[in-house]
């Protein structure tokens, strides 16, 4: 029954990974930006969004990322001790291990610019946090293309490690 479903398992993986990807691209663009424009109000705004987005978007697309590449990998009787897979699961969690900080400092930010009054300037603490959030974006999404790369080329499938 599940290999029935493999063309809607594998739709489903592609449009989360797409959600994944270009929900984070996009927050981190749009948080970068109204960072630098200095302007308190449109990060709070910007801030509050992300927020949002990671918790409507970024974090069911992880979830279901997860459930149905499994679910592919047995359908296609792919082995889970393959190169190709502990290198696909290994940089899902080298990402997931640059995400979770990253939505700790994202809550961080908008919890800052709550208390913010109109007119004051970003703390010193929030730029040193958003320096950071963007350091370590570059990476995580460095790994995402990797990962893209990997599932469409499929190197070294067959080639079990133990």
């Amino acid at each position: 029954m599940l290999a029935d479903n493999y063309l809607l398992l594998k739709t489903i993986h592609i449009v989360s990974s797409t959600l994944l990807f270009g929900t984070g691209l996009g927050t981190f663009f749009f948080m970068i930006r109204a960072t630098r424009s200095g302007n308190a109000e449109a990060v709070r705004v910007t801030a509050g969004t992300v927020v949002l987005a990671d918790w409507i978007f970024t974090s069911p697309a992880v979830v279901v990322q997860f459930v149905t590449g499994v679910l592919l990998m047995q359908i296609l009787s792919f082995p889970f001790n393959s190169a190709w897979f502990l290198l696909v699961i290994g940089l899902f969690c080298l990402v997931g291990a640059l995400w979770l900080p990253v939505v700790w400092i994202q809550i961080q930010l908008h919890r800052m610019l709550r208390d913010l009054r109109p007119g004051d300037p970003l703390p010193a603490r929030f730029v040193r946090l958003v320096r950071l959030w963007e350091l370590m974006g570059y990476p995580a999404f460095s790994m995402m293309v990797v990962i893209f790369a990997i599932m469409v080329y499929k190197p070294w499938l067959g080639a079990a490690i133990f």
